[in-house]
């Protein structure tokens, strides 16, 4: 008879937390505290209901004398390829096998899975849910910068500097090459195909909308799907990478020293994957501010790029960044990602998708040309 898997949230018990821990370290455990990522700091119940799927917490523990803290995180199921239990455990069982090789990004410490009946944690066996355990990095996200400057447009030494910082981190990364065109072809392919890249974006639409109609949406998918064909010929150029390399998964602390976040989806792809999920951002942030590319944003813009384009100088580049402009545009252009953005923003960063799928080069200097209708 089959086992039927439960839709409720694990229900973890204190004891089954410190039993788990316990062998992780192999030492006795004693747990301090539990509470959500982002929210203050409560003692941990006996009956530890919190353990909801996509809701990170952190755990409190002292083992050996030392207090530690670990964020436990679980997946969403809804949409965006991760609708089945399957769906899940791959990329999290991917994400402990590669966030410790990246340069800068946060420690996975294990992974592991809720049991079938949702009352305790094992490590792999008789599994239902799986979580992954990181260590808790301190630090200021980055979207906090763009947050200000997009409030007081004072831009200062340091955000020029963190600018810099993160696209020298691009530079030192992409330089490992590997020889592997299969991977390539398969990035290109998941980045039309994938739940979580375009099409699954796409699917994320509602029906009905006042800024896009069905058919436009349909275009940029056909668009893409002919830059996908565009890209096969292009292995030569498959780099390491992040794979989500946003303002969201950087952790600033002093300076220009920071921490990286949730790398996904696989370790070697394109380098435009990397620079445009950066770069979308600046472009994002001045629309919502000025309705166009300008001012200290387009300053950052600039900035990242020139000094990208010239350290690496991979100018080939530009020849491949429109398919991943697109997907991180339907992004930040989403009314689930991003529901307060006015119409004007939302029709601008689609006009952007639809008509840098247009050139076969991107030209820097165009992009507010590109954000205009067709």
């Amino acid at each position: 008879m089959a086992i039927k898997r439960s839709n409720h949230q694990p229900k973890v018990s204190e004891s089954a937390l410190r039993e788990y821990l316990s062998s992780l370290f192999n030492a006795d455990v004693r747990i301090c505290g539990v509470w959500r990522l982002g929210s203050e700091k409560s003692e941990a119940s006996k009956d530890l209901k919190g353990f909801g799927y996509g809701v990170p917490y952190v755990v409190e523990f002292m083992v050996n004398g030392v207090t530690k803290r670990a964020v436990l995180e679980t997946m969403r199921s809804e949409g965006f390829g991760h609708d089945y239990f399957s769906d899940r455990a791959q990329v999290l069982l991917w994400q402990h096998s590669t966030f410790n090789k990246l340069p800068r990004h946060v420690r996975s410490l294990d992974v592991g899975a809720f049991t079938v009946k949702g009352d305790g944690l094992k490590s792999l066996s008789d599994c239902g849910e799986f979580f992954i355990l990181t260590e808790l990095v301190d630090g200021k996200l980055y979207h906090f910068d763009l947050d200000r400057l997009k409030e007081n447009e004072q831009l200062n030494e340091l955000d020029k500097q963190r600018c810099l910082a993160l696209s020298d981190y691009l530079v030192e990364i992409h330089k490992v090459k590997r020889d592997a065109p299969w991977l390539y072809v398969r990035r290109a392919r998941e980045l039309v195909g994938h739940g979580e890249c375009i099409m699954g974006l796409l699917d994320s639409y509602p029906s009905e909308l006042d800024f896009v109609n069905e058919s436009k949406l349909i275009d940029i998918e056909r668009d893409c799907v002919i830059w996908r064909w565009r890209l096969k010929r292009k292995a030569h150029r498959l780099s390491q990478v992040h794979g989500d390399f946003h303002p969201w998964n950087v952790m600033f602390r002093e300076g220009t020293d920071f921490t990286v976040l949730d790398r996904s989806r696989g370790e070697w792809s394109e380098p435009a994957d990397d620079v445009t999920a950066m770069t979308i951002n600046y472009i994002f942030y001045s629309l919502q501010k000025y309705g166009e590319l300008t001012g200290v944003f387009e300053h950052l813009f600039h900035l990242f790029w020139k000094n990208y384009l010239e350290k690496t100088g991979d100018w080939e580049i530009l020849e491949v960044v429109q398919p991943f402009y697109a997907w991180r545009g339907l992004v930040v252009a989403s009314p689930m990602w991003y529901p307060n953005l006015s119409k004007d923003v939302r029709i601008k960063l689609l006009n952007f998708v639809r008509n840098v799928l247009q050139f076969e080069r991107f030209n820097l200097e165009r992009v507010n040309s590109y954000i205009s209708e067709i």
